[in-house]
């Protein structure tokens, strides 16, 4: 594996050499996904995973309904509506769960997780401060997981997977010690 220096990275093909000024204060902020069982996906990002909801948004009429979660503290989120969505409108890292009305009865698999053929997107990813313990407490919690640490030739990180089975890897911001 090329590990490319901030340097290096300019001489990648397709790479503008600066950021455009017009794109100043662009942030990356959320990631969207559906779910088929809104509850079985929240008590997971909420009490495995230790998102707060901030805001969630019914449209009864087009029957589908927008659940916002974040990694921070519930004291942290803003009282009322508008005041949550312009917060969330300027954080980082925002996981967007979309259910459509109805997925929850449906059999089978309802949506594609992006990890068999035809493949498309892959994973979301959670930085933790110590992925072996983060591991054996979701181990003990049953959630099933895709690759587990020291698998594979990648041995410092691991994946999980949601109620959906979207992939989502767990990292640590330290290497790993031995």
């Amino acid at each position: 594996m090329t590990i490319q220096t901030r340097a290096g990275l300019a001489d990648v093909p397709g790479v503008a050499p600066i950021r455009d000024a017009a794109t100043a204060g662009f942030i990356f902020n959320h990631t969207m996904l559906r779910v088929r069982d809104p509850r079985a996906s929240l008590d997971f990002y909420t009490r495995v995973l230790g998102f707060a909801l901030a805001r969630k948004v019914d449209f009864e009429q087009a029957k589908f309904s927008l659940y916002f979660l974040v990694l921070a503290e519930l004291d942290d989120l803003p009282d009322g509506d508008e005041a949550r969505r312009q917060w969330l409108a300027r954080q980082r890292g925002v996981l967007e769960l979309t259910h459509n009305h109805g997925t929850e009865s449906q059999p089978g698999p309802v949506y594609h997780d992006g990890n068999s053929e035809p493949r498309g997107f892959g994973h979301i990813c959670v930085s933790v401060p110590d992925v072996r313990a983060a591991c054996v407490r979701l181990e003990a919690l049953g959630v099933p997981f895709q690759k587990r640490l020291g698998d594979g030739s990648m041995r410092d990180i691991a994946f999980i997977r949601d109620p959906d089975g979207y992939w989502i890897e767990l990292i640590q911001p330290t290497p790993l010690e031995n």
